[in-house]
């Protein structure tokens, strides 16, 4: 990874071509068409982009959250554990204290953010899988304070814990997301088959979006409440795996990224109290090659992806770009586990209108994170992971 990202490093890439869609192979399920146009295979935004690759840090172990510090640092989960503080060209601290976690198959010590309030209050919120003996885990978030010299947690308290716990080690979710006094946290229904129909169930926490207040607390607003036996938490539901999730910049609302089976990755604009299908229905099929649930990709009261991708991209985290570097206001800059790089989408209102994608020589692409300055903040998650700063090659 370290001669690799070198050689990167010292040379700017190129991407764009002159196709009509961007070249991804052939369909999973081909005889699935979308909804609307351009809900899959936007035309492709061909005007070339070349990047500057800098490698801020390497030897980071499968790195998998980032935010960047009002004082310019870095902040960087590992999934095994870790928590790391990174200055460009200043090396890498270690903060202690971070939470004992079930680092086993696509659990661990997951995502980070800042509170709201972060530059008062040094809060910080994580994700992790949580163990909870047996072999048994469940999404937990915890908040805890960020102490600096030497750097440490203290405080730290879980708010949100998953029920029911599962002994899986797959589909943890798990992006945080502060906004406007509330947290946004995403749960993944644990894969099994046993399992993955709780994503349905109002009274399982599998396969949601939860919205609590930093504290823990219940919401007056969120949509189940006083609802039998639905957890009051839920804010939407039928979610497969949404490992990516960001607060579009003018209008305030929540999308996510979630990932399908064999195609069905999905990009979700995220609305109070509504279902998102899963199993029931997905643009995509089993692993297998037999159908999902009634093997139709719609159906009647569920909400439409704003866009989806067969054959997949394996998303990871994203962020809506905000800055002077690139000409890119707006878009959405989206890890991709495989084939790897980054995936920009240009959105026109709430439909993408062009797709385009960069760097796919880099790997698999955990989180994406805009500095303060506009140049984009790529983790490659590996045993050798890196965190990466992309910016404009003249």
């Amino acid at each position: 990874m370290h001669h690799r990202l070198t050689a990167l490093a010292a040379m700017a890439a190129l991407a764009g071509t002159t196709h009509a869609q961007v070249s991804q192979g052939p369909k999973n399920v081909p005889e699935f068409g979308p909804a609307f146009e351009h809900q899959t295979r936007a035309p492709e935004i061909r005007k070339a982009q070349r990047f500057n690759v800098e490698v801020i840090a390497d030897g980071l172990v499968h790195p998998w959250g980032i935010e960047v510090l009002p004082d310019g640092a870095y902040l960087v989960t590992e999934r095994p554990g870790g928590i790391k503080i990174i200055r460009r060209g200043k090396g890498v601290q270690t903060v202690a204290g971070a939470p004992r976690v079930r680092a086993r198959g696509q659990g661990g010590l997951l995502d980070v953010a800042l509170a709201e309030d972060f530059e008062t209050s040094r809060r910080i919120y994580l994700t992790y899988a949580k163990p909870l003996g047996g072999g048994r885990s469940v999404t937990a978030a915890a908040s805890a304070v960020l102490q600096e010299n030497p750097p440490r947690l203290t405080d730290l308290e879980d708010f949100f814990i998953q029920a029911p716990p599962s002994r899986s080690s797959k589909h943890f979710g798990s992006r945080i997301v502060p906004h406007g006094g509330h947290v946004f946290i995403t749960t993944g229904e644990r894969s099994s088959r046993s399992a993955r129909v709780l994503a349905q169930d109002l009274g399982a926490t599998y396969g949601k979006v939860v919205r609590v207040t930093p504290g823990g607390d219940i919401p007056g607003d969120n949509p189940f409440l006083g609802q039998g036996d639905a957890l009051e938490e839920i804010w939407s539901y039928g979610h497969r795996n949404p490992q990516g999730a960001a607060i579009h910049p003018r209008t305030g609302e929540l999308w996510t990224l979630e990932h399908g089976p064999a195609g069905g990755d999905e990009l979700n604009l995220i609305k109070r109290g509504a279902n998102y299908g899963w199993p029931l229905v997905s643009y995509g099929e089993n692993y297998i090659g037999t159908p999902v649930g009634t093997g139709k990709p719609r159906a009647d009261g569920i909400t439409e992806p704003r866009y989806y991708w067969d054959p997949v991209i394996a998303p990871g985290g994203f962020a809506f770009y905000e800055g002077n570097m690139f000409d890119w206001n707006g878009d959405i800059v989206a890890g991709s586990l495989n084939p790897g790089g980054i995936v920009r989408l240009k959105l026109r209102g709430v439909r993408v209108a062009g797709e385009a994608r960069y760097l796919e020589e880099l790997g698999r692409i955990r989180d994406v994170e805009v500095d303060r300055d506009g140049a984009i903040l790529l983790l490659v998650d590996a045993r050798d992971g890196a965190l990466i700063r992309l910016t404009p090659a003249s």
